[in-house]
């Protein structure tokens, strides 16, 4: 499988460190001064089978209209655009490609998700329980809260949790990320903990996902990827 990388950091970098391993070629490399579009041209796409996207936030509103017009399915890592996240599924409909784009590609965060909507399950009719979501990532993560964060809030809103949920987020020092979600009551306190110790396992996610999207049309998430149930 041959791969676009757009966005060249440490993610991108990893990505294309792992893609061997996982069976995949990379073609191309946009870095910050030709990843916000206008990179994407006909000769960087060309026998492309999936790009993957972990630029910044401003530019996927740019990148996969792009990629879309040229036909290529993306994996988009990069979070924080989640405002025009109705007008890209448009796009990606429009052009019969495939996307899978998700605020997190590690699969153990992704499991925690589904643990994190159970537990709302469980607690949404225990008043005497409030909710809260603190999550940690290095100084240098621009958004806060992160995308997974607001993820593992909107699964357990999702399941019926109505209660408050207070968010809170800390930005320190080289922290890959660490999120808790914590049910608290008069007399004593559930916490579920999900601690990333290395940034390979994001890059891991995203090659398997770029491997399960080649050939797919629709828009999805990792949850697709990992054939979760709900």
């Amino acid at each position: 499988m041959r791969l676009l990388l757009v966005g060249y950091g440490r993610m991108g970098k990893a990505v294309d460190r792992l893609s061997e391993s996982y069976g995949c070629t990379v073609t191309g490399r946009l870095d910050i001064d030709n990843a916000a579009g206008r990179g994407i041209t006909a000769d960087a796409v060309a026998g492309v089978d999936v790009a993957v996207d972990f630029s910044v936030p401003d530019a996927v509103a740019e990148n996969l209209p792009r990629l879309a017009g040229h036909g290529v399915n993306v994996v988009v890592g990069t979070t924080g655009w989640a405002a025009h996240e109705p007008e890209m599924r448009r796009v990606a409909a429009d052009a019969g490609i495939g996307v899978v784009a998700a605020a997190n590609f590690s699969l153990g965060v992704n499991l925690f998700l589904a643990l994190t909507e159970r537990a709302a399950e469980l607690f949404a009719d225990r008043p005497e329980f409030g909710a809260y979501v603190h999550e940690l990532h290095h100084a240098a993560k621009l958004d806060a809260p992160s995308g997974t964060a607001l993820a593992m809030r909107n699964a357990m809103t999702g399941r019926g949790y109505g209660a408050p949920i207070d968010m809170a987020s800390s930005r320190a020092g080289s922290a890959p990320g660490m999120h808790t979600v914590a049910f608290d009551g008069p007399v004593e306190s559930i916490a579920l903990t999900h601690t990333t110790r290395d940034r390979d396992t994001f890059a891991r996610g995203a090659l398997e996902a770029a491997r399960w999207v080649q050939g797919r049309q629709g828009w999805f998430s990792m949850r697709d990827v990992l054939g979760l149930e709900g």
